[in-house]
């Protein structure tokens, strides 16, 4: 025992490393000296079984407890100590890969039930003001005879005998001892001894459930919702999964959103642009508006109206409304209004009435007269 390497020495960690940091230490040096990579390297094969011995005992919070206090020798009195047999394969596999590949699987329990998706389109009126949605979501509910248990009459699973509850079965081939999920319980180390006749045994079945989600005032395209314990039911009484519902806004055939703004693209008539006059205008919560339009009103001007924009999620704030003015050529003119229009271009100064398109032709000619040169 005094020969053996101080296990935080031989991951190369500090004594008050957190778990974190010896799960990546571990990753980094076993990934190095695994025997499949170092095929043949008698140093490598040991140094490989040195870090698996120090990380199954540091990695447990009661045989790190007794190194720390005791040293090696604080190991023998729990039984059997670390070594080749007591770390199989699946046990790297599981420290290196489980956080990736995820997995509901409870030891000693059920399996958690998946996570589901459900999308979700409302107005942009809806969005606005806020809704109570009724949704009827596909789902895997508990089953009702069993009470999701997965035994007959609620019966409850009782330990797998063939892996005494620990969900895996250890088989020794040559050096390493290989880890494996139980074959009886599937990993779950329970077993049901007479399945309930309605669900087979898994404790939940296939039903439309029918749930109300409020959507608050201010939503976005792309706001997610979580429920909670509304996704599918776990298997054998396991927790259930959760429901998240994305939410998408119908464009709107009046109105646009930007952020937390709202724009309206509004038609103005020529004579009203021109002398100045006054426009009623539509608001996002069903109201109307009247606004201002200056004389010598063009195309593209925007009047603000402040706080008329759309609620911002969990504020009481609101954005703004912008009326953009769009100065309508009239069209299907008679007679004496063309006239009108024809004497009304033949007076006055066309710099003064017409001050950008002159500037442009203006600027034409010059650009022209340059070209000769």
């Amino acid at each position: 025992m005094a020969d053996k390497q101080d296990y935080y020495e031989a991951l190369g960690v500090d004594k008050g490393a957190d778990s974190e940091t010896l799960k990546k230490a571990y990753r980094k040096l076993a990934m190095e000296y695994h025997p499949d990579r170092n095929a043949g390297d008698k140093a490598a094969e040991q140094k490989f079984k040195d870090i698996s011995e120090a990380y199954d005992v540091l990695k447990d919070e009661e045989k790190r407890a007794a190194y720390d206090r005791f040293g090696h020798e604080g190991l023998n009195a729990g039984g059997p100590g670390p070594g080749p047999g007591g770390f199989g394969f699946s046990d790297i596999f599981d420290e290196m890969f489980g956080d990736f590949v995820g997995g509901g699987r409870q030891r000693g329990g059920g399996i958690r039930g998946s996570d589901l998706r459900y999308n979700l389109t409302v107005s942009l009126v809806a969005a606005f003001s806020g809704k109570k949605a009724t949704l009827k979501v596909p789902t895997a509910v508990a089953c009702e005879p069993c009470k999701g248990t997965g035994g007959e009459g609620g019966e409850k699973p009782v330990m797998c005998t063939a892996c005494h509850g620990h969900g895996k079965v250890r088989a020794q081939q040559g050096f390493f001892t290989i880890e494996r999920g139980c074959p009886s319980c599937h990993g779950t180390g329970k077993v049901i001894e007479k399945p309930c006749r309605s669900c087979g045994g898994a404790g939940r079945v296939s039903k439309d459930k029918t749930l109300e989600v409020n959507i608050p005032p201010g939503v976005e395209d792309g706001t997610r919702i979580r429920l909670a314990g509304e996704g599918e039911a776990g298997l054998n009484g396991a927790p259930s999964g959760d429901l998240y519902i994305f939410l998408s806004i119908e464009p709107h055939r009046i109105f646009q959103r930007i952020g937390a703004n709202i724009n309206c693209r509004v038609p103005i008539p020529m004579v009203t642009a021109s002398v100045g006059g006054s426009i009623e205008v539509p608001t996002i919560d069903g109201g109307r508006a009247r606004v201002t339009v200056p004389a010598g009103t063009q195309t593209g001007h925007q009047f603000r109206m402040k706080g008329k924009g759309m609620p911002v999620l969990n504020s009481k704030a609101r954005g703004d409304m912008f009326i953009e003015s769009i100065v309508e050529t009239p069209v299907n003119l008679n007679k004496k209004q063309k006239e009108l229009l024809k004497e009304f271009n033949e007076t006055g100064s066309h710099e003064k009435t017409n001050p950008q398109s002159d500037g442009f032709f203006r600027r034409v000619k010059e650009l022209w007269e340059d070209l000769k040169d």
